[in-house]
């Protein structure tokens, strides 16, 4: 019999409504642990925490990446059917990790709002994506979002904060902090600065989390 057992024998012996207590005590918390859902919203969480994608990348199996793809794209084209918009849904893995882009016409502006200013909107639909996935698969995923060419945009905007930002560390040697932005463009900004051979890092908390660059 091992020790916890044999304590648990002593309580019943010596009083057994506490022992009766103990065990629902453990029995409820047990149950609270199995029920605890993860969360979608965790910022960390939703690279996988930060420092953690950058070590794993694109390491995610491609398993499973079609199904969840096709249900993403159910779920999209619902929603553009609700608010009466066009755009052509396509589908790709990368390195395991899949991409959901809504394509419209050239130069097309009707998916602007689906955007928003900063992409705030955009971002919250890739949540509300994932969630989906979840949802319908009982798994996480990384799974990303573009609408009308954002994110392509949006990258080639931070390789050149990061570049002037790279410049100005390797002329002064002083650190460069950037804007605030998510998870995912931080990731990006960290892989720019990593092949400058330069060090980078994330500092502040939730919408003021942004990236440091600072010399080697």
């Amino acid at each position: 019999m091992s020790e916890n057992e044999t304590q648990l024998s002593e309580t019943e012996a010596s009083d057994p409504a506490a022992a009766q207590e103990t065990t629902a005590s453990e029995s409820q918390h047990s149950a609270s642990e199995a029920a605890e859902p993860a969360s979608v919203r965790d910022e960390d969480a939703e690279a996988g925490s930060e420092d953690a994608e950058a070590v794993e990348g694109d390491q995610a199996s491609t398993e499973g990446a079609t199904d969840e793809g096709d249900i993403a794209a159910d779920y999209l084209e619902e929603l553009l059917d609700i608010v009466d918009l066009d755009g052509d849904i396509d589908i790709e893995v990368r390195g395991g990790r899949t991409y959901v882009s809504i394509l419209t016409e050239e130069n097309g502006e009707e998916l602007d709002d689906l955007v928003g200013d900063r992409g705030e909107v955009l971002d919250a639909l890739q949540e509300l994506t994932r969630l989906a996935v979840l949802t319908a698969t009982g798994e996480r995923t990384r799974l990303i979002l573009d609408i009308a060419g954002h994110r392509d945009q949006r990258q080639e905007e931070l390789k050149e904060q990061a570049e002037t930002a790279i410049a100005k560390v390797k002329d002064r040697g002083e650190d460069e902090h950037l804007e605030p932005m998510s998870a995912y463009e931080r990731k990006i900004v960290h892989d720019f600065v990593a092949e400058s051979g330069l060090l980078s890092e994330s500092e502040g908390e939730g919408r003021r989390r942004h990236v440091v660059i600072s010399a080697a």
